[in-house]
């Protein structure tokens, strides 16, 4: 009889938390730009997903559909729309969704008993105040549900933003607090906690430059990201244990973790490109013999009369990459509203 022992994963940011699918990119420049990004303020609406204070008066009557094509047959998305600005602050709404896809369902002998289906959903009710020009807070408020077969879960998120905008200067910097809240309704009598992170968030535009520079640190709320199996240790010998490594690359090495960076290429006023860097990503989905372009993104989006369309595609292993798509437009640029 052979026994397995679980192998302690120290800092391990994924497997812990329950409503995962909270942290994925749900947007195509988001997903291109390293999969996640609170720091530009140029009248997009998906960035409101994941800060909320990003939220302005430009984009009332906006609207963003946004699907992804993910793995294993799962597929997601995020619609959203910018409702019409009070004096009392800027207003959105929005919901998030993934589908799990069909699975076969059997009894503990074995035997085929029929098939069932899980999915999750959040809905975003999002505000934002200008406190000055310089300043703006959000808040977003998200009501969560998930359904695996049988099982269901209520809980409650809460996003918290606050961004310092200079553009006369092309500057913008962001502190986000992310899914912070409990849930109501336990699946099966174990409450579990939320995929809680902090982000800090800074991008800058040269004036007159085609080009706008990204950087975001994340988890910022747990320094330790580093992590090593039994098998890494015995099959990646190209970067040492974690443990193995001097003072200075320790920290080195947990700093880079935490960092996601990209630029946005404006070639033309109608066009973008997108690149984006995510080291977190690079280091703990790499095959050694074949690491290839993991931990990289892209994308570019396109302006055609009234609409933006995007896409981004994001390589997490040798395996594939998710391939992100954005529609969005004004409504009253199209109807008079």
């Amino acid at each position: 009889m052979i026994m397995m022992l679980p192998v302690h994963l120290s800092g391990q940011t994924g497997g812990t938390d329950t409503y995962a699918f909270l942290g994925l990119p749900a947007t195509a420049r988001i997903a291109a730009l390293g999969g996640k990004m609170v720091a530009v303020q140029d009248g997009d609406l998906n960035l409101s997903f994941s800060n909320p204070s990003l939220l302005t008066k430009e984009m009332e009557y906006q609207m963003a559909l946004n699907m992804a094509d993910y793995f294993a047959g799962i597929s997601y998305g995020y619609a959203s729309f910018a409702l019409p600005s009070k004096t009392w602050g800027n207003r959105a709404v929005g919901i998030q969704f993934i589908n799990y896809g069909s699975f076969t369902e059997a009894d503990e002998t074995g035997v085929i008993t029929g098939q069932f289906r899980a999915s999750e959903y959040a809905f975003h009710l999002m505000w934002s105040k200008n406190i000055d020009s310089l300043l703006t807070i959000g808040v977003t408020l998200k009501p969560v549900f998930s359904v695996f077969e049988r099982y269901t879960s209520l809980g409650l998120a809460t996003d918290l933003g606050a961004t310092y905008h200079r553009p006369e200067h092309g500057f913008t910097a962001s502190l986000v607090i992310r899914n912070l809240g409990t849930q109501v309704f336990t699946y099966h009598g174990i409450t579990e906690p939320l995929p809680l992170e902090i982000m800090l968030g800074a991008s800058y535009k040269p004036e007159y430059a085609p080009f706008r520079f990204i950087f975001l640190l994340h988890h910022m709320e747990r320094y330790k990201l580093t992590y090593q199996t039994e098998e890494e240790n015995s099959i990646n010998a190209e970067y040492p244990p974690a443990d193995d490594l001097s003072g200075v690359e320790k920290v080195a090495e947990n700093l880079m973790r935490h960092l996601i960076a990209g630029v946005e290429f404006m070639p033309l006023d109608n066009l973008y490109l997108r690149l984006g860097y995510n080291y977190q990503r690079r280091r703990e989905l790499q095959i050694p013999t074949r690491i290839g372009t993991v931990g990289l993104s892209w994308g570019f989006g396109l302006k055609i009369s009234h609409f933006r369309i995007a896409y981004g595609r994001a390589t997490y292993h040798l395996a594939g990459a998710s391939n992100h798509f954005t529609v969005t437009t004004r409504l009253n640029d199209l109807f008079s509203l």
